[in-house]
């Protein structure tokens, strides 16, 4: 790892602490707002992350701490499954247990940074636009979406992935046009 690369760790830290500042700033009346996800409240889209996390800790024998229902508490859902991956990435000797995956040969670290810490920039935004809070991205993070979801190429269309992608102005700000790819409208 070099200098300027963080490991799955780190990042996870620092988009879950994002997340929760997302999960934080809903109103309370807002939880059963529609989504960007067709079909899907705000409450879902949290629903969703919690799910993915601890299904992808299950693929190498791993669980998570139980918690809250997001049914019941959102915040306190997402805080107890949030620390407790952050436990899991924190060991080394868990965070790079390997199992094969859909492209090939990999490790719970390496998936979580590629995939969950996706989901919690992503999943962010359709949060934040379906409460009406803030739906700013940093632009760091749009860059490096974007080149994950580049590199996905069009497995990302797979069924219940992403939608198709939205046609936007060439002059569109990079946020917007990764959202577009990834089928919302900003």
């Amino acid at each position: 790892m070099t200098s300027t690369e963080i490991s799955p760790a780190q990042r996870y830290r620092d988009l879950a602490a994002g997340f929760t500042a997302r999960i934080d700033a809903v109103p309370a009346d807002h939880w059963d707002n529609a989504s960007p996800c067709e079909g899907w409240t705000a409450r879902d889209v949290v629903r969703h992350v919690l799910d993915s996390e601890r299904d992808m800790v299950k693929v190498v024998g791993l669980e998570l701490a139980p918690g809250p229902s997001v049914d019941d508490d959102p915040s306190a859902a997402w805080a107890a499954v949030r620390d407790s991956m952050q436990a899991i990435l924190d060991d080394p000797a868990k965070s790079t247990l390997e199992y094969d995956g859909h492209f090939g040969r990999t490790n719970l670290g390496a998936t979580v940074e590629g995939f969950l810490c996706f989901d919690l920039v992503i999943h962010g935004w359709d949060l934040a636009a379906a409460t009406g809070t803030d739906t700013t991205m940093r632009d760091t993070d749009v860059e490096w979406v974007s080149e994950i979801a580049a590199g996905l190429g069009e497995s990302i269309r797979m069924s219940g992935v992403c939608g198709p992608e939205i046609q936007v102005p060439d002059n569109a700000d990079k946020a917007t046009k990764l959202l577009a790819f990834l089928g919302r409208k900003a």
